[in-house]
């Protein structure tokens, strides 16, 4: 079990997803910039240096690219000659010598027992990412601060409503988040779609809601207890809300959800008569346990991996799913998973022992995760059995280069089990040269989500919109 269903290029970003916290405002003293490159990867590093109170040094670690950032170094030492830093985090440690005249560090990044040549260079201010898709205020409509109250849930969630100025009842949106606690813009890799996606439909006169995930913001409760279908409570608690609006029009009220968003929908739409309609942006028409799979092949052949090593990791992770599924008693799943790393680790060279990744720390954590309530439910989750029943109006909308929600097999299942549904009013649209956070990429892999400056297309905005409206007039 070297990796579970993790590739290295992710390793940044579990590590800022399990340690994020609050944490008082620090004054950094100095900054080192510099690109990883992994294989056809290119990874932007930020090094951020502080005097901590008993007066030794400090720091942090950002990774841009990967919306990482204030990774805690475990160890910083600069003289006037080298940097060095551990980060024991993410089995990572860098080594340098520096170059006094241009205040370049000129050294090596180790992790995962790779030894990878990176450069960090001494600036006065990190580069600025830029997001020229976020609007800017004023905005021409009215935003507005909501509480939507999940009474079935005994939690309240923060919330944003925006919706044009004039006085008259307006289709609406709700926006469902994918995977991962998110915030109400759904804010990765420094975009916001889900602010972006607000500003564009609000200017073309659609109401739109959108909210903290559980835990997240200005929202209470706990994700780490949840499952989607306790999500699910989230949105109907959303229409709920709305309809309570007098600037939304009462049986024009739909749902967009995002990746896992989008298997929400057509939940929500089982358990409401009040919603009219949805719009799957990159939503899984296959179980978890399939699209796991195939998405485990196609970023791992986008970072160049061999095939030998491909058809092994899938095989790995196909007895860790089997596990997962057919064994309900959390510490009997736990011990399997543990006969299944003994036994891979045994089999590992030397070297292939001491790589971080490897390790038991990250065995135990990976475990975790993959036992989790959430993990437990999504492996197993056939939305056909909830698409085979909606027949309010469908847009699926997926991007040719998704690697996560692989777009033919999954659009595919979709078409099909909206047509057992009787469902008469669909559509399925595959748009060339999207990923799967509807940019229009280069290379498509993950690590360039962060890299591109748009957030969202242009294209895809402009069919969501027309579809609701063509629906809701």
């Amino acid at each position: 079990m070297k990796r579970i269903i993790f590739t290295l290029v992710y390793l940044f970003t579990i590590a800022y997803n399990i340690i994020a916290q609050e944490k008082e405002e620090i004054k950094f003293e100095s900054f080192w910039e510099g690109k990883l490159k992994i294989g056809s990867v290119s990874l932007r590093l930020v090094l951020k240096t502080f005097v901590k109170d008993d007066g030794t040094l400090g720091a942090y670690l950002d990774s841009p690219d990967q919306g990482a950032k204030d990774i805690p170094v475990t160890s910083v030492n600069i003289t006037a000659d080298s940097l060095k830093f551990d980060i024991s985090m993410i089995g990572a440690s860098y080594s340098s010598k520096i170059e006094t005249d241009s205040m370049i560090a000129v050294g090596n990044f180790s992790q995962a027992g790779m030894n990878l040549p990176l450069n960090l260079k001494k600036v006065e201010k990190v580069a600025e990412i830029r997001r020229p898709q976020n609007p800017q205020k004023p905005y021409p409509y009215i935003e507005e601060e909501v509480v939507i109250e999940n009474r079935s849930a005994n939690i309240k969630l923060g919330g944003t409503l925006t919706y044009p100025k004039e006085e008259k009842k307006y289709p609406a949106v709700i926006l469902v988040t994918g995977s991962g606690a998110q915030d109400r813009d759904e804010t990765i890799f420094n975009h916001k779609p889900f602010l972006v996606i607000a500003d564009y439909l609000t200017r073309n006169g659609i109401a739109v809601l959108r909210y903290d995930d559980r835990g997240v913001g200005k929202s209470g409760g706990d994700p780490s207890a949840a499952t989607s279908a306790d999500f699910v409570t989230d949105v109907l608690a959303s229409v709920e809300y709305l309809k309570t609006r007098n600037e939304v029009g009462q049986t024009k009220i739909g749902i967009i959800g995002h990746s896992e968003g989008g298997m929400i929908a057509p939940m929500a739409v089982s358990s409401s008569n009040d919603i009219a309609f949805i719009v799957l942006l990159a939503g899984p028409g296959l179980t978890g346990r399939d699209i796991l799979i195939k998405q485990t092949e196609l970023i791992l052949k986008a970072e160049g991996t061999k095939e030998e090593e491909i058809a092994k990791q899938v095989s790995q992770n196909k007895e860790i799913y089997d596990i997962i599924t057919n064994e309900p008693d959390s510490l009997t799943a736990y011990q399997k998973l543990e006969e299944l790393y003994n036994r891979d680790f045994a089999q590992m060279t030397e070297e292939e022992k001491k790589g971080p990744t490897n390790s038991r720390e990250v065995f135990e954590r990976n475990a975790k995760i993959i036992l989790s309530p959430w993990f437990r439910f999504f492996l197993k989750f056939d939305p056909r059995l909830y698409l085979e029943n909606v027949t309010v109006p469908v847009l699926a909308l997926n991007g040719e280069k998704d690697l996560q929600v692989p777009p033919k097999e999954n659009l595919s299942a979709i078409e099909d089990a909206l047509k057992n549904a009787g469902n008469k009013n669909y559509k399925i649209v595959e748009m060339p040269g999207l990923n799967h956070l509807f940019q229009t990429c280069k290379t498509c892999t993950i690590s360039e989500y962060g890299q591109l400056e748009e957030t969202f297309s242009p294209g895809a905005l402009k069919i969501i919109g027309d579809w609701i409206k063509d629906v809701t007039k």
